[in-house]
């Protein structure tokens, strides 16, 4: 493990700003932070890290948030160790803030530990798709990270549930479910390896589309279905191909269910959705809600879905919630553009 520790510092100049925001279901707490007390776990064994000099890394991150008036700590350790470290990190007195550096999976997991303790949570993207990191716009580049998040604030999004476990990003069973789970059967040890993996394995779903029945209530609408793909993300999805939420403060699900589909099908969807055009195929169906249960009358115990990029075994019944405003996350977003740019939305 490696480490690097900031000298203590004086904690003063902590100011509040609240504004109320009509298309919102609670207030949006912006927080700025002239000083925080920080604690950064990094995957050495996710994505980038695995070819960077963690040392310089460290020290970068050291130079970067004590400029910014900040104290941090650094720890480098291997993936089995992450989640372990992070939870004792946040379980410490005086700790204010999480930052994360990984793959999605290691995002997932602080965004969970961060939720659950209340503290800020800081990610740094070094995983294959980085998609909350997207959604939060925060920087790929590992480097430029850092400074983005030195220089940024606190403000409260959207985090939602399957069951009483967190997810960022989306939960999703049938295509995407037997895509990882072809991809997982595959050996690789890069990037650029899991990126083939995961093309060998679309193809293989396309010529062997899942069918299953779901019965759901979404807020009192009901239906009983045949599908091959069930998705529900933390807000609407936007329009990149990536499919990933381009707001996630806007205090909703975004439900998809996908008809049964012959490989042609599974064609014209993967088409679509690379044209940013998901919802407007013919066999989706797409709505938002702010819970959801979902019921499988023929479950099977091998049956499995994917929590924000993990493959887990799937109960025959899901309750999925949308938990808005709850996750603190550092972003680069003065309040004054944030105020300016959302009432001048319309929405």
């Amino acid at each position: 493990m490696s480490s690097c520790c900031s000298a203590p510092i004086d904690k003063s100049g902590l100011r509040n700003h609240f504004w109320e925001q009509s298309f919102y279901p609670a207030a949006i707490l912006i927080t700025e932070f002239y000083d925080m007390n920080l604690y950064a776990v990094f995957n050495r064994d996710g994505g980038t890290f695995r070819t960077t000099d963690m040392d310089a890394y460290c020290a970068h991150a050291l130079r970067a948030f004590e400029s910014a008036g900040h104290e941090i700590e650094c720890h480098v350790v291997a993936g089995d160790k992450v989640v372990e470290t992070m939870e004792k990190a946040a379980a410490v007195r005086g700790v204010e803030g999480l930052i994360a550096g990984g793959g999605d999976g290691t995002i997932s997991a602080a965004s969970s530990i961060a939720w659950k303790s209340g503290i800020a949570l800081g990610i740094v993207p070094a995983g294959t798709m980085n998609l909350f990191a997207r959604s939060l716009k925060v920087p790929l580049d590992i480097w430029q990270a850092l400074d983005f998040l030195a220089q940024a604030q606190v403000r409260d999004v959207d985090i939602a549930s399957a069951n009483g476990r967190s997810f960022v990003h989306q939960f999703s069973a049938g295509l995407h479910a037997r895509m990882v789970r072809y991809r997982n059967s595959m050996n690789f040890a890069s990037r650029l390896g899991k990126m083939r993996a995961s093309t060998r394995a679309a193809i293989g779903v396309m010529l062997n589309p899942p069918e299953f029945e779901v019965e759901f209530n979404a807020e009192g609408k009901t239906g009983h279905r045949k599908v091959s793909a069930i998705s529900v993300s933390n807000n609407e999805f936007g329009q990149d191909a990536l499919m990933y939420a381009d707001d996630v403060t806007r205090g909703h699900l975004g439900f998809y269910i996908a008809d049964p589909l012959t490989p042609a099908g599974v064609a014209k969807l993967t088409f679509d959705i690379l044209r940013g055009r998901l919802k407007e195929n013919e066999a989706v169906t797409a709505m938002t809600v702010t819970e959801l249960e979902l019921h499988f009358p023929r479950h099977r115990k091998d049956v499995r879905c994917v929590i924000d990029g993990e493959l887990l075994p799937m109960e025959r019944d899901i309750l999925l919630k949308i938990h808005a405003g709850e996750l603190k996350v550092l972003v680069d977003q003065a309040p004054s553009q944030t105020l300016t740019e959302e009432n001048g939305s319309g929405i």
